[in-house]
């Protein structure tokens, strides 16, 4: 039992770490494969600071990894299966969102 509580714990934080839209935005920026930090400057359009820092936030958690060639030091996804709980998420609020639409239509036809 102690165990699953502590699973659950790990998962509530990994989960804060992502509730972030650009941390979310990074993510998908990398689901094609490693980039430096300059390379996701250039796709999120924010600050190289900004980018930084939740970069380590993630790494941090073991959502990423890094690795230095030189003066760049690319990211890539800790697994893929990150990407696939992303995915899944979005589909269950895409479905969440048609649900809404459709009782609305619903009530202004009603």
């Amino acid at each position: 039992m102690k165990q699953n509580k502590t699973l659950f714990e790990l998962q509530a934080e990994v989960c804060k770490t992502l509730s972030s839209p650009k941390r979310l935005e990074i993510l998908n920026a990398l689901k094609d494969g490693e980039k430096t930090v300059s390379e996701l400057v250039d796709i999120l359009g924010v600050p190289k600071a900004n980018v930084s820092q939740h970069l380590a936030v993630m790494r941090h958690k073991g959502i990423l990894r890094s690795r230095r060639n030189g003066v760049n030091i690319y990211y890539t996804l800790a697994s893929s299966k990150v990407i696939q709980a992303c995915l899944l998420m979005r589909e269950v609020l895409t479905d969440q969102m048609k649900e809404r639409s459709r009782l609305i239509d619903m009530a202004v036809k009603g």
